[in-house]
């Protein structure tokens, strides 16, 4: 799961949908000036990157990629799903794709303070070129792997991968549809599990 769905899955509370946002940022368990609501988003974020890792449904899309991209595969696959999340907006939310994309710019930003530091170097770029509302199409999602491609450490071949999605569009979009509602139910259950354990 990517920036978008990470969000989705946070449900509607704020704080929870900024610490599922910066976890990738967070080591370990330095939590330090983080709310609960914050760190109960980061340890969702974790438990969600788990459970996809290590599902079937994810890894049969994985096995198709993963000759050419190898150790960058799930990263993409991540970005794939977004792109059907965003894609299929319409079945999973009421709320337009586009006041939530605002939304979720807007309540980040109101944090900006809180935020590690290379979520506020990327905030910026992601605001400008609207990442979350472009994952809806393909250019947008072409766009973000050159930008993942520059961005790596090491020769990805990202940018490439959108010949793959292309190519393998309908078996995607059928993996994502099968395993969305999974990972709908097992988050809904990590948030009621987490308020049970407030209340």
């Amino acid at each position: 799961m990517n920036y978008l769905a990470h969000l989705y899955l946070s449900g509607d509370n704020p704080e929870v949908m900024i610490g599922n946002f910066i976890a990738d940022h967070v080591i370990g368990k330095h939590y330090d000036g983080y709310s609960k609501d914050i760190i109960k988003g980061v340890e969702l974020h974790r438990d969600i990157d788990a459970f996809t890792d290590s599902h079937p449904i994810v890894e049969i899309g994985k096995q198709r990629l993963r000759p050419e991209y190898h150790k960058y595969t799930p990263v993409i696959v991540d970005i794939f799903y977004d792109h059907f999340l965003a894609a299929n907006w319409k079945d999973y939310s009421k709320i337009p794709l586009r006041e939530y994309s605002d939304y979720c710019y807007k309540i980040v930003m109101n944090d900006v303070a809180i935020l590690p530091e290379g979520i506020r170097k990327m905030m910026p770029y992601m605001i400008e070129y609207d990442w979350l509302y472009n994952y809806s199409n393909l250019d947008g999602i072409e766009k973000v792997m050159k930008g993942m491609s520059r961005r790596a450490k090491f020769k990805s071949n990202m940018e490439l991968s959108i010949n793959d999605l292309k190519k393998d569009y309908d078996l995607y979009a059928a993996e994502f549809k099968e395993f969305f509602p999974e990972i709908m139910a097992f988050t809904k259950a990590k948030l009621d599990e987490g308020s049970q354990q407030i209340n």
